[in-house]
């Protein structure tokens, strides 16, 4: 399967989980021992025997720093910065796993229906109508993005139930002040109901094998990661601008144009040979192995 265009549709709606994920990401640079607000340093290892405080860098300016204990009884300090860089590392890496593991779902459990398919001699007619779907349902999210729909949110109410059952574990993680919480946070806030996960997770089905949805889902969220990984360290700015009409409508444009452009190939327009040359590097692409 082509996982080009669902990273970049991970990319371009990645101004949408600004809105879903943006602000527990920002919570995680201000979520430090002691701390009440996000506190930047540079990404570099400075050494003091002194308290939590202000010490000066090569450059003169004061930097606060923390102390770090490490094996062999020696004290250093670690940047408040290098601790928010793991605590969102680790945030991504567990939304990323939770994504990985509802994709080897999907995967798996469309393998077998296609199986099935394939007995009863469905398999291409099945394919083709999953292929369909699923640039429909991007034509949707490209909508959705853009704000001139809003019928994706009554699909994200189907997780509610789910959601409600995992939300009070997320909130007894908070304060996110440790890796270990940061990742335990992202595995189950990757189960938040959202568009974009379920219109990859239609993609996922397509895949044909547990191991294909997992990559699909793991394609997906890493497109997501850029964007999410600099708002975690960077606060509210990229947020409010990630949250501005243009951006949005620019990106639901964008992810707009992936579903017609899959829609055109599945109808097979645009003649001397288009359909199956340069249009396929934009659109998802079925796994016709089974």
């Amino acid at each position: 399967m082509n996982l080009l265009p669902i990273f970049l549709v991970g990319l371009m709606g990645s101004v949408h989980c600004i809105g879903m994920c943006g602000g527990i990401v920002g919570a995680l640079s201000s979520a430090g021992p002691g701390r009440t607000a996000p506190v930047r340093a540079p990404a570099m290892l400075s050494v003091s025997a002194s308290a939590p405080g202000l010490v000066p860098d090569q450059s003169g300016r004061l930097r606060r720093v923390i102390p770090l204990h490490v094996a062999g009884g020696s004290n250093g300090t670690v940047p408040v910065f290098t601790q928010d860089l793991v605590r969102v590392l680790s945030y991504n890496l567990g939304r990323l796993s939770s994504y990985a593991l509802a994709g080897a779902m999907a995967g798996g459990i469309a393998a077998g229906l296609l199986r099935g398919a394939d007995v009863l001699g469905w398999l291409a007619p099945a394919q083709t109508v999953a292929y369909v779907m699923t640039n429909i349902i991007l034509v949707l999210l490209g909508l959705y993005l853009s704000q001139w729909w809003s019928g994706m949110t009554r699909i994200e109410q189907l997780g509610s139930g789910l959601w409600a059952r995992l939300r009070p574990h997320a909130a007894s993680l908070v304060p996110v002040d440790t890796p270990v919480k940061a990742l335990l946070l992202g595995s189950l806030w990757g189960w938040l109901p959202c568009g974009m996960v379920y219109s990859a997770l239609l993609t996922a089905l397509m895949a044909g094998s547990a191991v294909q949805g997992a990559l699909t889902m793991l394609a997906f969220g890493a497109g997501t990661l850029p964007v999410l990984l600099a708002a975690g360290l960077s606060g509210a700015r990229l947020r409010q601008l990630a949250a501005q009409p243009a951006v949005r409508r620019a990106a639901g444009v964008i992810v707009l144009a992936f579903g017609i452009l899959g829609l055109l190939r599945a109808a097979e327009i645009g003649g001397m040979g288009i359909a199956r040359g340069w249009i396929d590097v934009f659109c998802i692409t079925p796994n016709h192995g089974g």
